[in-house]
């Protein structure tokens, strides 16, 4: 299938049973033909609507080659939508993809390191989604940590794209969507 980069579909909008101290957010799962039509199966840039209200996110991997998406408190109030509506969403992929927002712990370790800051610069702007996406999909303070550490070694010895992680989720299963609440 050509990927295109612009579905529509309806899904339910669900909430997260461990929503964290914001409790307001909801979302949704991507059916696989939607997500499909993205040109990658990890984190992805996207522009859209949902029942006509206008947002631009990024889409998580949800771990089975699709994608979920995080509708904030704010979208469902725009939308005039909650849990358990089924909604219409259309999106594309944004282009071109937005650069990332590096968290502080990278953006300090890059700073003490001139050779891994270059590096970085260097690389391009999906490159620094997927380092980035490699450093937050830990599960533990210590091994983000050590992401941290090897992210900036691996920059600065000249490797532009961090190896060894399944953007996607499906085959190490450590990347999936929200668990709903019953």
């Amino acid at each position: 299938m050509a990927k295109t980069g612009a579905s529509t579909f309806k899904a339910t909008l669900l909430r997260p049973a461990k929503p964290g101290e914001d409790d307001a957010w909801a979302f949704l799962v991507l059916p696989k033909t939607a997500s499909d039509t993205l040109p990658r199966r990890g984190r992805t840039s996207v522009e859209g609507t949902i029942n006509g209200c206008p947002f631009q996110a990024t889409l998580e991997p949800d771990g089975q080659l699709s994608h979920w998406l995080k509708v904030d408190d704010s979208l469902q109030k725009t939308a005039a939508v909650s849990p358990g509506d089924t909604v219409t969403v259309q999106l594309s992929s944004a282009k071109p993809e937005p650069e990332p927002q590096v968290p502080n712990d990278l953006r300090e370790a890059l700073a003490a390191s001139a050779d891994a800051k270059a590096a970085w610069d260097d690389t391009t702007t999906i490159a620094r989604v997927d380092w980035i996406h490699w450093i937050e999909s830990a599960k533990q303070a210590k091994t983000r940590q050590r992401r941290v550490e090897n992210a900036c070694d691996m920059l600065a010895s000249g490797k532009l794209r961090v190896c060894c992680f399944d953007q996607s989720g499906f085959y190490s299963k450590s990347l999936s969507a929200p668990k709903t609440k019953a």
